[in-house]
């Protein structure tokens, strides 16, 4: 199998998958919806509209010749696609926007994901419906003027790439001015170091989804400030490729492994370098090493993005570029990626030292910092050392310390009472205010970090050709810890994209409970590594 059709052969293993989300019945009052949870379990009382993106996968496939494609040029999926543009239609709200995980949410990525699905899908198979074209105008307007709470840069370039698609199709500059306005912000909200804010700092992952979009906008409408914006952000992802061709993890502030790879083949035809971050990380995928997104809620946004890579791939290719050994510290990220001999080290200083460390092309370990659980006032409480937050760091050359707390996890669960309350308010006064109920989940589920009495400090060493890793635990008691340890993967907030599996997972879980057991009251644990 080619480079080039790794990709094909990925996206085309989801469409069963996303066929079989979709209520395919032309009788049914739920036609075109691809939310199964809705139409055919019937355990929700509303659908999601993010779920109406995969209109774009179905019309992909329909219209491009891949290898092994049994859905090219099937009448049935032309009908499908168009039934899942009308019901995001219907299901939408009467100012155009769309919910995703409550009532009356309003959610401003589930609106423009499925928007620029449904006109991309729309252009692509030639429909003519104006209930669909009416519908993109209203949803545009409500687009243009919503703004969301929280910094995700990767919102805001997908509604910058909605709006101007909007305006090409329809013929219309309503939004020139919005459009300007949330380009702005990009540029704003891209660091000095190349990355894109995302809540609370740097994701490797969600910041190729902001490429891709920008990319596509670059092609689009393209200026200077576009250009060198894009290019530092090129060069921020190539750090994050791994020797054996994965991408991102736990060590990213949002936990994530995602890699959209078409924004690389777009800028690639100006950019060179940009198609050697797609020719590593097809390396990974070809050894299997890509994250499996296939659920029910997110299958969508890798496989257009996998089928556009496909169609937009660059047949004429540089000799794939290696990064330079040496350090890369990126301060503001508070993230240290070190080369050095046959080794690489990722670090994340801002997420209490969790790292990803390889030998050649292999991964040797990878840890999510230390990981309690503690009996308090009758509960069960988790607290862990991966949590954004401030800590103490001193970066020298052969010698890296942290120091911090623990913090408890964010492990709130939705219970049948909190459905209870979370519908009443919503369908109240929470409807007319659900920003704000969005801010506050976001705090409860997201961001912040509440300090456990824990402290510790993890100390890297370089020596004799690698690196030597002392941790050590403190408290005042340790009475009431029911179990310790140190896994792969563990990730304590909530982000719809992460958690997903990676074969870097396997790694087993490292006990310390018996270890920490036989502590006494005040004595430190400590544990010593060489990797």
């Amino acid at each position: 199998m080619t480079q080039r059709d790794l990709f094909a052969q990925a996206a085309l293993d989801q469409i069963p998958k996303i066929l079989t989300l979709l209520d395919r019945n032309p009788h049914s009052p739920t036609y075109g919806c691809f939310d199964r949870n809705f139409w055919q379990y019937k355990i929700i009382d509303f659908p999601s509209g993010m779920s109406q993106e995969f209109v774009w996968p179905l019309a992909l496939v329909y219209s491009l010749p891949l290898p092994n494609n049994l859905y090219y040029q099937q009448p049935t999926i032309r009908d499908w696609v168009l039934a899942g543009i009308l019901y995001a239609a219907r299901s939408a709200h009467a100012d155009g926007s769309c919910d995703d995980y409550f009532p009356f949410e309003r959610a401003g990525g589930a609106a423009a994901f499925s928007l620029l699905a449904c006109v991309e899908s729309y252009e692509l198979l030639g429909l003519d419906s104006p209930a669909a074209l009416d519908f993109f105008r209203t949803r545009a307007n409500w687009l243009a003027h919503h703004h969301e709470s929280g910094r995700l840069t990767n919102h805001q370039a997908l509604i910058v790439l909605c709006l101007i698609r909007v305006s090409q199709l329809l013929g219309s500059e309503d939004w020139q001015d919005e459009i300007a306005q949330r380009l702005d912000r990009v540029f704003a909200w891209q660091n000095p170091e190349g990355w894109f804010q995302e809540y609370e700092g740097c994701d490797p992952g969600y910041h190729t989804l902001t490429l891709s979009c920008l990319a596509r906008v670059y092609d689009l409408q393209p200026s200077e400030r576009l250009r060198d914006a894009i290019a530092k952000g090129v060069t921020l992802a190539a750090y994050f490729v791994h020797p054996d061709g994965s991408y991102g993890g736990e060590y990213t502030s949002r936990n994530t492994y995602n890699f959209f790879p078409h924004g690389f083949e777009l800028v690639g035809r100006w950019l060179p370098e940009a198609l050697s971050v797609n020719d590593r990380f097809l390396e990974g995928l070809a050894r299997g090493l890509g994250a499996c997104y296939a659920d029910d809620h997110i299958v969508g946004h890798h496989t257009w993005n996998y089928l556009l890579a496909w169609q937009a791939f660059v047949l004429e290719r540089p000799p794939t570029k290696q990064p330079a050994p040496g350090r890369v510290w990126l301060q503001e990220a508070r993230v240290l990626i070190e080369q050095r001999q046959d080794t690489k080290l990722y670090l994340a200083l801002n997420k209490g030292g969790a790292f990803k460390f390889f030998r050649g092309d292999r991964l040797v370990l990878s840890d999510t910092q230390f990981s309690l659980l503690v009996r308090q006032g009758g509960a069960l409480k988790n607290a862990v050392g991966h949590l954004v937050g401030p800590y103490q760091i001193e970066v020298g050359p052969d010698e890296i310390v942290l120091r911090g707390s623990l913090g408890w996890a964010k492990q709130k669960q939705m219970t049948t009472l909190n459905l209870i309350i979370l519908r009443a308010v919503m369908y109240t006064v929470g409807r007319f205010f659900p920003n704000l109920i969005r801010k506050l989940l976001q705090k409860v589920l997201i961001t912040g970090k509440k300090p456990a009495p824990f402290d510790f400090t993890r100390q890297f060493r370089w020596r004799d050709g690698t690196w030597q890793v002392t941790d050590e635990l403190r408290a005042e008691t340790w009475e009431n810890l029911v179990s310790a340890g140190i896994a792969a993967d563990q990730t304590s907030i909530y982000v719809v994209m992460s958690r997903t599996f990676q074969a870097g997972q396997l790694q087993p879980w490292l006990d310390l409970t018996a270890a920490v057991q036989q502590l006494s009251p005040g004595q430190p644990l400590r544990l010593e590594r060489t990797l």
